[in-house]
């Protein structure tokens, strides 16, 4: 039997965190051998098959210098890759993953890394370009999200890497869509999901459609100055903040349309999931090319420029004003969503590693 090691952080609710337990979990359910290594522990964490064996670096997060963690971290991940006999370790995110790919080094376990966000982000300045362009294609094989990310990337590293969409739980796509009221977006207030956008832009269309409710669902990681916007632009009663709850797909279901106004993305699962719901959507056109993979071709009409206010506003009035178009575009984002069921994704994870393996 195969020993494959998953490495993150923590998995503490994020998009990465619940992907890298989706993706452990298919594996441990289909008969390998998995460790679920992280950093450290925090209180709320995703849930994950229980043949997965956890282990973890640090039962409290250390207070050390960057140095000093990331020295102690790499030595660990090593000793464990050994300790374990892993044949291959997958890590996810920006530091775990430059973790591995040093851990490894000279030692028989294979390491795959995953970008799960925009390089251009997650790899941004001199140290960043170094650590992407240089030491992370040394890695075995690597699992992007979309395309645009791949191509970041030196074709040493795109030759063996592979890209996979994240699975969208099963739940979404059991959930009878419904579409009675609201427009709605789901995601962490936070300077990456542009939240002030929508916000703006749902002023102008709450000027043509009063009873129109904008809801916001997601934990806040900052509020940045979200609830005095709402205040100074006297949407009160229409904007509002739900806070993260765990009954998204039924919240989903009876929304007239959702929105994602991110400035950028690595596959975004919140939209991913209004899909597999049956959810019209419209999103921005955000870098690192999520949204427009999501969409394809056919459905380009439904993106709009990063950050441009009154595009998002117009687009947003166009769909409350056509009911047919929210069916028919409905229609062809389920259709699509199909694919990101755990059997095909995991399947596609498994055949990869058989691969490298």
């Amino acid at each position: 039997m195969k020993k494959i090691l998953f490495y993150i952080n923590t998995l503490e609710n994020g998009g990465a965190e619940r992907a890298i337990c989706n993706t452990a979990s298919y594996f441990a359910e289909h008969d390998w051998k998995v460790i679920l290594l992280t950093s450290y522990r925090v209180e709320k964490e995703y849930t994950y098959s229980d043949k997965i064996q956890r282990v973890i670096i640090e039962q409290t997060r250390t207070n050390d210098s960057a140095i000093r963690r990331n020295l102690n971290r790499i030595k660990a991940i090593r000793k464990i890759c050994k300790d374990y006999k892993i044949d291959i370790a997958v890590s996810f995110m920006r530091e775990p993953n430059f973790r591995l790919v040093l851990a490894t080094w000279g030692i028989k376990t294979k390491a795959v890394i995953s970008v799960r966000n925009d390089p251009n982000r997650e790899y941004s300045g001199t140290v960043g370009k170094v650590v992407g362009k240089i030491l992370l294609p040394c890695a075995d094989g690597a699992v992007f999200q979309t395309e645009d990310a791949k191509r970041w990337f030196p074709k040493k590293l795109q030759r063996k890497a592979k890209v996979i969409y994240n699975v969208v739980d099963s739940k979404f796509f059991e959930t009878t869509y419904c579409g009675e009221h609201d427009i709605i977006t789901v995601g962490r207030i936070s300077p990456q999901k542009n939240h002030t956008m929508l916000i703006k832009a749902f002023k102008k269309v709450h000027d043509e459609f009063p009873e129109e409710r904008l809801v916001i669902c997601g934990r806040t990681q900052t509020e940045m100055g979200i609830k005095e916007l709402i205040e100074k632009l006297e949407l009160e009663d229409s904007v509002i903040l739900l806070g993260q709850r765990e009954n998204v797909p039924e919240i989903l279901s009876k929304a007239k349309l959702f929105v994602l106004s991110s400035d950028y993305e690595g596959m975004p699962n919140a939209l991913m999931e209004a899909m597999a719901v049956g959810v019209p959507a419209i999103s921005t056109d955000c870098p690192c090319g999520g949204p427009k993979e999501l969409f394809g071709e056919e459905l380009k009409n439904c993106l709009i420029p990063v950050g441009d206010i009154d595009a998002l506003a117009k687009k947003m009035i166009s769909f409350l004003q056509d009911d047919n178009k929210r069916k028919i575009v409905a229609d062809k984002l389920n259709q699509r969503a199909q694919t990101f069921q755990a059997d095909i994704i995991g399947k596609m994870w498994i055949n990869y590693i058989k691969e490298l393996c």
